[in-house]
Order: C-alpha cells, then structure tokens, then sequence
C-alpha cells in the first residue's frame, strides 16, 4: 500500500478478537462511517500484519496489527456555485440553513448545477473535512424543490453519521423533531390528529407517492393553528402543524391528501380541489396563484449536536409568499366566493 496523508494503525485486543475488520475499524474509528470503511477495504486500503484484506468480513485475532489509510479529500463532482444562503447556524461540524422554495437539494436528472450542494461547497469551502474521503456536505435529509424552510447539512464524517442515525429514527428516540407548517383545503376533523397510513409508490404513476398497503410504515401528527374563516365548522383552508414520526417522500401532501385536506397549491395532490380557489377572496386569489406551489414550510427542527451532545432548536418563518397567502386568508371573509369547496 502507498504511503499516503492520514495513515493510521492499531493493535487487536483480547476483547475484540473474532470482530468483522469493518466492524472494529467503525468501532475504534467513529469519525469514519462503516460503509466508508468497507469501501477502503475494497480499494485494498486496508492491512493485516502489513498484508492487504480485501474482505470486510474476514475475523480478527489478538495482537494482529491493523493499517488503513485515508486519501485526501477529492475535490466533490459538483461544483462550487456563489449562490446565496440564508446560514441559520455553522460551527465546525455542521451547518443550518433556511431553504427557499425553488432550490434543488441534491444534483441530479435535470438539475446538475444550481443546487443546495454545489452553493454549500462555494460557502464551507476548506472548512469541509470531507465525507467518506470528498470535500462535500453531507445531506442527511431532503425537503422538496417547492418546500421551504429549515435543514440541518453534516461537513464531517462525525457529524454525517451522529445525524444519520437520528434521522434514521425518525424521533422516536426524543432526539429529532421536525415540524412543518401547511395550509389545507378545508378543516381536519380533529383539532389534533394523527395519520398512521403506509406510503409507497403510486400503482401506475411512479412519480407520485399514495398510500398503499404494501408501503412503508409512515405516521404524521398534526394540529390545527388556525381556520380560514377563524371558528366556522366549515372553514375554507386551515394552518396546519405537522410533526413527522416518519420521512417518507412527499409524506405530508400524501397524508394530508389520503384524510381529504390537501394542501392548497398542490398540483400533484390537490387537483381536485382546483376550483375550490374559487371560494377564496380576489387577493387571497392572487396569492395563491403568486405562490405557485405547495402551502408547505419547514418551520422547526430539533436534533443532539453530533459532536457537543447538545440539544440545538431552530425555527425559522415562513417565506414571504407563504406569508402573503395567511395575511389575505385572514381577510378572505370581505371577499370571499360562494363556498364550493369539495371533500
């Protein structure tokens, strides 16, 4: 094996004998994630009593001596773009961001330039240690193009692997809290709800998302804020809170949608409540056509520092678009349309 910047070695110990090498290199090693290690194994960058091994799952012995190394962080494939960000929060480890609507999270079909990534690499520059050897953010959740708001981004293998494993729990552990602020169709029937029903891929349509019954488990509690007029049985929109206990794709429009109250400007979800536009006011229309997306906001988000083990909190306000469409519902009563509303 080459020498190279950032070699490493270690002895076996009694306790560790019969581990996976993986295994104990993660182990010993937590700033490198497990995969990354079974990659390095792979690349033969990694040694047994100075013999290259190439199976992660080969058994270790005491007093072996193992050797890994490193490569310096490659430059990522996407690129540095100067796009702006609005930086909530950023230490060393990791950085928080409020999104606007319209920006693409991560590159791919169709969106190879312009995204949150190749505008994290511009801003972190240096200050990305790497994740899993490239200078690049580690994106450890995804909110839709046309969704707003708040999103927490890893610059080091820590801290990618501290927030994966909380995202992969979903908050179930008390750690993680993702809340969202929605405007529906309509008024829920409880003021505080929960939707426990699967999400998988739409038979016949694989763009879109439905329940199904052989989906994947997905629960979102929500709470009504606010009705659209306030007090009505029979209100024509609502601000809704939603809490993910899941992260599935487009779960919040899917749930909202499966109980009858999609959100307002949801052309994938909502289109049979199109003409229900009618029932709003003439500037509570022009909002809405102004926002020309889904009533979707990322409001707050909730997790345990990687690193610190501290408890952080962030909330950040819905955009001015979104802002726009609750100041015209709040005053729709004056000039508001028979009620047509369907569901």
């Amino acid at each position: 094996m080459n020498a190279e910047p950032f070699i490493y070695s270690l002895v076996v110990s009694e306790e560790e004998a019969g581990w996976r090498l993986d295994q104990l290199l993660g182990r010993r090693h937590v700033e490198v994630s497990r995969s990354r290690f079974q990659t390095l194994i792979a690349a033969g960058r990694v040694t047994v009593d100075g013999e290259t091994i190439r199976e992660a799952k080969r058994r270790v012995k005491p007093g072996e001596i193992l050797g890994f190394s490193l490569p310096e962080p490659e430059p990522a494939g996407p690129e540095a773009e100067a796009i702006g960000l609005a930086i909530v929060y950023e230490d060393d480890h990791l950085v928080v961001i409020d999104k606007p609507a319209g920006l693409v999270v991560h590159p791919g079909h169709g969106n190879w330039t312009g995204t949150l990534v190749n505008a994290l690499i511009a801003h972190c520059g240096d200050s990305l240690a790497g994740i899993g050897g490239e200078r690049r953010p580690g994106i450890v959740h995804r909110l839709d193009k046309d969704t707003s708001g708040v999103m927490v981004v890893a610059k080091t293998d820590l801290a990618h692997r501290g927030l994966s494993e909380q995202f992969a729990a979903h908050g179930r552990d008390g750690r993680l809290l993702r809340a969202y602020q929605a405007i529906v169709w309509g008024k829920p029937p409880r003021r505080i709800g929960v939707i426990d029903a699967a999400v998988g891929r739409k038979p016949g349509n694989r763009t879109k998302m439905d329940v199904v019954a052989h989906g994947r488990a997905a629960v979102t509690r929500y709470e009504i804020l606010e009705t659209f007029p306030p007090a009505e049985a029979r209100a024509r929109a609502s601000l809704v809170r939603c809490v993910l206990e899941t992260g599935r794709t487009h779960q919040i429009r899917v749930h909202m949608a499966h109980i009858g109250h999609p959100l307002l400007g949801d052309a994938a979800y909502g289109a049979g409540f199109k003409a229900s536009a009618a029932t709003l006011g003439t500037e509570a229309r022009i909002a809405l056509s102004a926002l020309g997306r889904q009533a979707l906001h990322a409001a707050e988000l909730g997790f345990i520092h990687p690193a610190t083990a501290e408890r952080m909190a962030f909330k950040v306000p819905p955009p001015p678009d979104f802002a726009e469409l609750l100041l015209r519902l709040r005053v729709n009563d004056r000039q508001a349309g028979p009620d047509v509303n369907k569901g």
